[in-house]
């Protein structure tokens, strides 16, 4: 289990202060990541952007028209979670965070769907990897 590192300063950014605590249990590269809940519109756009960071997104619509259950069977194959939190349901995302500590996977809540929300965690997750790696 890594060892938890403490925070330098405060961020009065809600999905910075996200990205910071599951920084610290995130793996060195994410190679593909799970995103429940969301507006359907955006996949394409969201997988774009997974794409320019080198990830591959697996969706799942947080229990509109596919099974909560399904998130169990894609949990184990993924590097982490990123979960909007205003675009889910309470079923969804309680499944993924139970799931994300059975499986040991990170967990990233992100306060919106927007694509700039994603944008921004990646970029954050990536530039404190790399920060890990020099040091």
């Amino acid at each position: 289990m890594a060892k938890k590192q403490k925070r330098k300063g405060n961020s009065s950014n809600s999905d910075g202060a996200s990205v910071q605590a599951a920084q610290e249990q995130i793996a060195p590269d994410i190679r593909s990541f799970l995103y429940v809940g969301g507006r359907d519109c955006q996949v394409a756009h969201l997988r774009q952007i997974a794409s320019k960071h080198g990830a591959e997104l697996i969706h799942h619509d947080g229990g509109l028209r596919e099974a909560v259950s399904r998130i169990d069977t894609v949990l184990p194959s993924v590097d982490c979670v990123f979960c909007p939190i205003d675009c889910i349901s309470h079923d969804a995302c309680l499944r993924v965070k139970t799931g994300c500590k059975k499986f040991g996977k990170t967990f990233v809540p992100l306060r919106n769907g927007s694509k700039s929300s994603l944008e921004r965690a990646l970029q954050t997750m990536k530039e404190r990897n790399d920060e890990r790696r020099t040091s």
